[in-house]
């Protein structure tokens, strides 16, 4: 067998133990969570600009700060970016 095979294999052979509820051999990488009220306060502004500035729904934000939601994928990537660098987010999106 190839070398990639045997990484391939070998990965499905922890996915499924990870699925059947195996923890041993697997690592779970859980993104760091993240205070979108103190991103949103940290660039100043109120949450209906927020939103409309970086295309998030009123609703959504508003579950995101009470922590009735989390954000996740690709929101999730924008907040950590606009938590670091809020101004290469306003230039680009301009």
């Amino acid at each position: 067998m190839s070398t990639a095979f045997q990484s391939i294999n070998r990965g499905l052979k922890e996915a499924i133990a990870h699925a059947q509820g195996d923890e041993r051999s697997v690592y779970v990488h859980l993104p760091r969570t993240i205070d979108v009220k103190a991103a949103r306060v940290k660039v100043g502004m109120t949450q209906e600009q927020f939103a409309a500035r970086f295309g998030f729904s009123m609703a959504t934000l508003r579950h995101w700060e009470r922590g009735d939601r989390t954000p996740r994928g690709s929101a999730l990537v924008l907040l950590k970016v606009i938590e670091r660098n809020p101004e290469a987010v306003i230039e680009a999106l301009a």
